[in-house]
């Protein structure tokens, strides 16, 4: 019997060479590829945001992690049936306008997809207009807004009001993030969550879909 603790271990490890083989090994033992990516994948990168939250993993660590996991993805893909690939979410994501930074969000973007989230990435420098095309041409449960400047706050506010004003707000949930936003802007603009990090960020989405 395959021993799937192997797999998460490898997975946070980051070694993507060796997942891939390992994944491959669980195949053709027969294990259905639907239980390693949730039993073996999903709930180590899980493992990955937790130690990320509490300081235990670094950036670094947690992209090896995500890259080893794309890795191993790329190999059950095309063996996993429709109903294995329910998604857990579909979610939105971009930086504000006027704000040019990515690098936080395509490491949350890394994390919600690991977590089983279909995602939409719209970049940086991304205005409430885009967003609210974004959000009647794809329907998604969760808006993800990122701001790193504390001058492109205020589009936090305005992009979080027009959503809110559309009318579209009782089916999305809307989370921000970036360094300067703490839980006081977070309610402070009405949004329904804050995230501190890319690990509390998929655990957070998972908790408000749930």
């Amino acid at each position: 019997m395959f021993d799937m603790t192997t797999l998460t271990e490898t997975l946070i490890a980051g070694d993507g060479e060796t997942l891939k083989s390992q994944v491959n090994q669980a195949l053709d033992q027969g294990v259905a590829p639907n239980d390693i990516l949730s039993s073996g994948l999903i709930s180590g990168m899980d493992i990955v945001g937790e130690r990320m939250e509490t300081g235990e993993m670094f950036i670094p660590e947690v992209l090896m992690s995500a890259h080893a996991m794309g890795e191993a993805v790329e190999i059950l893909k095309p063996l996993l049936s429709e109903e294995d690939t329910t998604s857990a979410g579909r979610v939105l994501i971009g930086t504000v306008k006027g704000d040019l930074h990515d690098i936080g969000k395509n490491l949350v973007v890394m994390m919600m997809q690991s977590a089983g989230f279909e995602v939409t990435d719209l970049g940086v420098d991304v205005d409430a207009d885009a967003f609210m095309n974004a959000i009647e041409e794809l329907k998604p449960h969760i808006v993800g807004l990122s701001a790193l400047l504390t001058t492109t706050m205020p589009m936090l506010r305005d992009t979080v009001t027009k959503i809110t004003e559309s009318g579209k707000r009782d089916s999305i949930k809307i989370m921000v993030g970036g360094a300067p936003v703490n839980q006081d802007f977070a309610d402070e603009i009405g949004a329904d969550a804050y995230a501190p990090d890319a690990g509390s960020a998929s655990k957070l989405a998972k908790a408000m879909l749930r």
